[in-house]
């Protein structure tokens, strides 16, 4: 039996669109990724997505367009190391 749920294909990498803004965003393996425009929010999902590709959960995690995940950071501000 097969399954007929088939999952989406990935989206084209963010060097295949160049990017509008002036001056270009950071690419999403570029350290400063964050600093990219956003191009779509959906805070009842919990999610945005920047020009790069880069999809930005609200806890601060990270799912690069490569399929990578960056976890949010683990240490807050004020709290024992």
């Amino acid at each position: 039996m097969t399954n007929p749920i088939t999952p989406p294909s990935p989206a084209p990498p963010a060097q295949d669109r160049p990017c509008p803004h002036q001056p270009p965003c950071p690419g999403a393996q570029e350290p400063d990724r964050l600093a990219a425009r956003l191009v779509a929010r959906y805070p009842d999902q919990g999610w945005s997505l920047l020009c790069n590709g880069v999809v930005l959960l609200d806890d601060g995690g990270q799912l690069l367009p490569d399929g990578r995940i960056v976890s949010p950071a683990t240490t807050r501000p004020g709290a024992a190391i």
